[in-house]
């Protein structure tokens, strides 16, 4: 496939700095020279589409080298949008990214919204270093509600896979959602709105992780607490829990060798709990980002 964006950042007088940036139609990159206030040695990327979204047909190639000790941050300007499929057609979007030694590349998106009959497959594959650190936030939503699309879109693919070095694999996942014959993604999502992933790899990024393993670990047991009553209410009091389902649900495990990385993921009714869990959760990682993400 032909590649329609490349860009490499390389420690140029000990500062991350991007040597060499193409892109071309449809695909677009903005590198502003400063992010936040902080003295970060960071490189932002906004990589955007033009007109906004991804139309039928379309097939977007790119490529990311991140050197030996770099930091680096991909990120969108508001949500991906994937408008209306003509004649069944699938678009998609391929990104290849190689995270040097002791380099940190996070990769923190907005969501992906796809519109009403859309088909859409995207695929993340990054080639990490032992000692590499990578955050990914890959998400969707259940498409435009303010004209009454949820879950309307016929086909959505996102894969992401972490290779160590070019062959071993470490993270290999999909997400597959089609409207099927039997029942519709809306009929299986019921009244979640979001389904998101964060994934989170490497020594810089270790207080994090152990972090986020905590807060998900307390959310869920305080969502999901049935509380003790007497023997006499006890019944009664599970037929009432029974059937309230949480509006936000998360779950984190480990992968790779010791733990070396944390997945987790996110069912919930709306985009914003979503947007307040990403903020609060990856707030740490303000000092080596310049600013907090989802800021």
């Amino acid at each position: 496939m032909e590649k329609q964006g490349r860009l490499v950042v390389e420690k140029v007088g000990g500062k991350s700095t991007v040597t060499r940036c193409f892109s071309k139609y449809p695909l677009k990159f903005i590198i502003p020279r400063k992010v936040g206030s902080s003295k970060a040695d960071v490189v932002w990327v906004y990589s955007l589409t033009y007109g906004g979204g991804i139309v039928t047909g379309d097939s977007i190639s790119c490529e990311f080298t991140i050197g030996d000790g770099c930091t680096a941050v991909i990120t969108t300007q508001a949500s991906t949008k994937v408008y209306k499929s003509l004649g069944g057609k699938c678009s998609e979007q391929v990104m290849e990214a190689r995270v040097g030694s002791n380099a940190l590349l996070a990769v923190i998106p907005d969501p992906v919204t796809c519109f009403s009959t859309a088909r859409y497959s995207q695929k993340q594959v990054f080639r990490v270093a032992s000692d590499s650190s990578l955050v990914i936030v890959d998400w969707i939503t259940s498409g435009r509600h303010e004209s009454g699309e949820k879950w309307d879109f016929d086909f959505y693919k996102s894969a992401n896979h972490i290779f160590i070095g070019d062959e071993e694999p470490l993270f290999l996942d999909m997400v597959h959602l089609q409207s099927g014959s039997i029942s519709s993604i809306a009929e299986r999502m019921q009244d979640y709105q979001v389904i998101a992933m964060v994934l989170l790899l490497g020594p810089k990024i270790k207080h994090i992780q152990d972090l986020v393993q905590e807060n998900v670990k307390r959310m869920m047991a305080e969502k999901l607490h049935i509380p003790s009553t007497a023997s006499g209410c006890q019944k009664k009091m599970n037929a009432d829990y029974r059937f309230t389902k949480p509006s936000f649900i998360a779950s984190s495990s480990v992968f790779g060798p010791k733990g070396v990385g944390v997945v987790v993921r996110i069912a919930a009714t709306t985009t914003e709990s979503v947007y307040k869990f990403l903020q609060h959760q990856l707030a740490g990682m303000e000092p080596l980002l310049g600013v907090s993400p989802y800021h």
